[in-house]
């Protein structure tokens, strides 16, 4: 019995191509991603091409990510940038509102959410900010 990894399952390559298009869609267009665009270069075609092939390998699928650049280490790559709670926060805003415009199974579309959230919540770097 073969079991569908979560890339099949929600449509390979084309799928994640346009999750990733639909992604940084949002992170460019939304004013409450601004802070996250930020931290990225004025073209995006790089962290595009790194996103898919990252999320290509992590949903089950050819690992084309770890072929080209190792070990994604996403927390130590992810280190050079001030993330706290509000920059998670934002690039969930936008993987949310991509992962809301695909097919999937709802069940899918739940696990890959909560997966989605706790691996954001890894890349938090900066401690919360406290009331005096």
């Amino acid at each position: 019995m073969t079991t569908l990894t979560p890339y099949a399952a929600i449509g390979g390559e084309q799928a994640i191509r346009s999750l990733v298009d639909r992604f940084y869609f949002y992170m460019d267009i939304l004013p409450e991603a601004q802070g996250i665009r930020a931290m990225h270069q004025p073209n995006l075609a790089s962290a595009k091409d790194k996103l898919f092939k990252f999320m290509s390998g992590w949903l089950g699928g050819p690992n084309l990510y770890i072929e080209e650049f190792g070990h994604p280490m996403l927390r130590a790559r992810h280190f050079p940038f001030a993330i706290g709670e509000a920059e998670r926060d934002q690039w969930m805003l936008c993987m949310n509102k991509a992962l809301a415009e695909m097919t999937l199974d709802p069940q899918l579309r739940t696990n890959m959410q909560e997966a989605l959230q706790h691996l954001a919540t890894h890349m938090i770097n900066q401690e919360p900010e406290r009331l005096p």
